[in-house]
């Protein structure tokens, strides 16, 4: 079992939300999409429910194919079992310690069929909650921001990703901890989980990062600076670049502009822009949380630098009316 040293709480825990996994209104409902009619799983939970944990504890579990109306992340507890993927008709096999995160609309079923018992516990999260409160920790990664939008606009996104976290990552006790507290519920128990979410995210920004950083030595001065003012674009200055590298900021300034002929100010507020055009046309969170997102303490600042970059107002953009205050 990837939680090394389980108490026994969490092993009481794991066996009731296991015990209840089957029993779950898996109430697959028929859509008719681009590729004709599929099951869509709608929310499992109750509705006050904005963060459930589920739990598969056995053998042998034949799950259909199905699409889903939420974001969902599962963890392999125990063992491992395969996953059915359209993206690319893939048949994955999932290991102790691997982690899945889907996409509301992506394509997906268990197939578990293991000698020795198989435990994954997942975490299933409503798309509005999603939005609102998670979406800001992986806006520092384009790539990230685009895999959680892309469903926004494209219903039969199918895309996923899968990372591996070792057997003594902090994301484990975390993972426990949502789990009993799920298992033995109670009053603060949704205000409790939103906010071990939202660490829990951090996590797993973090660890897409590691995994996907393209090795130093491989890229250029000038990519790796990119690079880093695209994750703290929120909060980078001039003089925080260059003390990251080591350089002093005339350096750099210089630098950045003899390679990219652009200013650092340039390059950081195109960055900003590309995230809030992904943030406008892909949500319907509130320009005042748009601008906080990327790092605008006064949102007329924001409006100043967006009709500077796109010639028009944020409120006018793109064609659809935006929200402009909760």
């Amino acid at each position: 079992m990837i939680f090394s040293h389980p108490d026994a709480k969490l092993l009481a825990a794991l066996d009731t939300l296991g015990s209840q996994f089957r029993n779950l209104p898996w109430n697959f409902l028929p859509t008719t999409g681009n590729t004709g009619s599929e099951l869509v799983s709608q929310w499992l939970g109750d509705p006050d429910e904005d963060i459930m944990v589920v739990t598969f504890k056995g053998t042998h579990y034949l799950e259909k194919f199905h699409k889903q109306d939420f974001f969902f992340i599962n963890f392999v507890v125990q063992n491992g079992y395969d996953v059915l993927s359209s993206k690319y008709d893939n048949h994955l096999h999932l290991s102790e310690g691997d982690v899945y995160i889907g996409q509301p609309y992506s394509g997906y079923a268990l197939r578990i069929e293991n000698p020795d018992e198989v435990i994954m516990t997942g975490l299933h999260i409503r798309k509005e909650l999603f939005f609102r409160e998670y979406l800001s920790v992986f806006a520092a990664d384009t790539s990230l921001l685009h895999f959680f939008l892309e469903p926004q606009t494209n219903q039969f996104s199918d895309e996923y990703i899968r990372m591996h976290f070792p057997d003594d990552a902090e994301i484990w006790p975390l993972i426990g901890l949502m789990a009993r507290e799920y298992a033995n519920k109670a009053e603060t128990t949704q205000p409790l989980l939103h906010s071990l979410m939202r660490t829990l995210t951090l996590y797993l920004s973090r660890k897409y990062a590691e995994e996907n950083r393209t090795p130093a030595q491989d890229t250029s001065l000038a990519a790796r600076m990119m690079l880093y003012i695209e994750a703290h674009s929120e909060t980078v200055t001039l003089k925080d670049l260059a003390a990251h590298f080591g350089y002093h900021p005339n350096y750099i300034s210089a630098y950045l502009h003899k390679q990219t002929g652009q200013t650092f100010s340039n390059l950081l507020l195109q960055k900003r822009m590309e995230k809030a055009s992904l943030l406008l046309e892909n949500t319907d969170l509130t320009i005042e949380s748009i601008a906080e997102m990327l790092g605008y303490r006064n949102t007329s600042n924001f409006y100043k630098a967006f009709r500077d970059y796109f010639k028009t107002s944020p409120r006018n953009y793109p064609t659809t009316p935006v929200r402009t205050s909760v």
